[in-house]
């Protein structure tokens, strides 16, 4: 059976393209929103992401905390006179999907002073450019990517997802 809602939804686009409220044409519509439907269905597609409450309040909690720490890091070498320190980093992912990927990018670029300046997915690797931390901090930066992966895992991902990490 056809969905309901994609059905009124063909429907209203139906009238919308007609531009007058008949009977009619709502009719028409549900007619032309059965066909499409009945002859070409859509694929069932799952994004690959299920939410766990209790692993998602602790991601949003210890990310919070990084936005905080960052900001105020990134706020500190601005205020400094001279340049600060910058590094290239690349680091190895543990997980091959692509949605948890995604995330996980968005999470990294989201909190100041680290950006995803390349992705390479077969490699599963991601170059990111790293702003106000001294030193090399390239296993620090590997050790905190590993415990957002792990976190952002927890938090959406598929039993298959999270038996892919150790």
């Amino acid at each position: 059976m056809p969905r309901l809602a994609l059905v009124a939804w063909l429907a209203v686009v139906w009238v919308t393209l007609w531009g007058d409220l008949t009977a009619g044409n709502v009719l028409g519509g549900l007619v032309a929103g059965l066909v499409v439907t009945s002859l070409l269905p859509l694929p069932v597609l799952d994004p690959g992401i299920r939410i766990r409450p209790v692993a998602l309040a602790r991601f949003l909690l210890l990310f919070g905390l990084d936005l905080v720490v960052s900001t105020a890091r990134v706020v500190l070498w601005v205020v400094r006179p001279g340049a600060p320190p910058t590094q290239i980093v690349r680091v190895r992912l543990r997980t091959s999907s692509e949605s948890m990927t995604v995330l996980i990018m968005v999470a990294i670029s989201t909190v100041p002073g680290s950006l995803v300046v390349e992705a390479y997915p077969d490699e599963r690797e991601l170059l990111l450019h790293v702003l106000g931390r001294p030193g090399d901090v390239t296993e620090v930066v590997r050790e905190d990517v590993a415990g957002l992966e792990s976190r952002v895992v927890a938090a959406f991902g598929t039993s298959r997802d999270r038996q892919e990490l150790p």
